[in-house]
């Protein structure tokens, strides 16, 4: 029994170790969106300074869902910006506000992210920890569906 329990243990740690560079990475998006919001200018403002913030929106609950998830599987969520800053991958953009080089910053932010989602289903699908599955599952398919609106979007 002791083995099993050290088994689901680690198995465990290293889900939370996955996730809390994913919340690391989403917490430097929602930044991203937040000052693309903030920054856009020109012809398309009302359309995309509405959007930005829908998806920071949606951004903040998907934070709030991963550092849940971190919790519940026995792990302490990230919660600094120094925290972030050292475990993310995703770079903050800067002093963005042309409408094409902001969506191609989200589009660009978004492939990263559903990489990571894919490679955290991967290894929660061994340890079957069905509720990360469920959730990395729901935000690949909602990441796909943006990466598709803003390829669309692009062309």
């Amino acid at each position: 029994m002791k083995t099993q329990e050290l088994n689901i243990e680690t198995k465990n740690t290293q889900v939370a170790n996955q996730l809390n560079a994913l919340l690391a990475n989403y917490q430097i998006f929602y930044q991203n969106l937040r000052g693309l919001h903030w920054n856009v200018k020109g012809q398309f403002f009302f359309g995309l300074h509405a959007k930005y913030e829908e998806l920071y929106n949606e951004a903040a609950e998907v934070i709030d869902e991963l550092a849940e998830r971190i919790l519940m599987v026995g792990g302490t969520p990230l919660h600094t910006f120094n925290d972030y800053t050292q475990h993310a991958s995703l770079v903050a953009v800067e002093n963005i506000s042309e409408g094409k080089a902001g969506l191609e910053a989200v589009l660009q932010n978004s492939r990263y992210l559903l990489g990571q989602f894919r490679e955290i289903l991967d290894v929660a699908s061994e340890n079957d920890d069905e509720g990360t599955v469920a959730l990395m599952s729901d935000l690949i398919g909602s990441t796909e569906k943006r990466i598709w609106m803003l390829n669309a979007t692009l062309s």
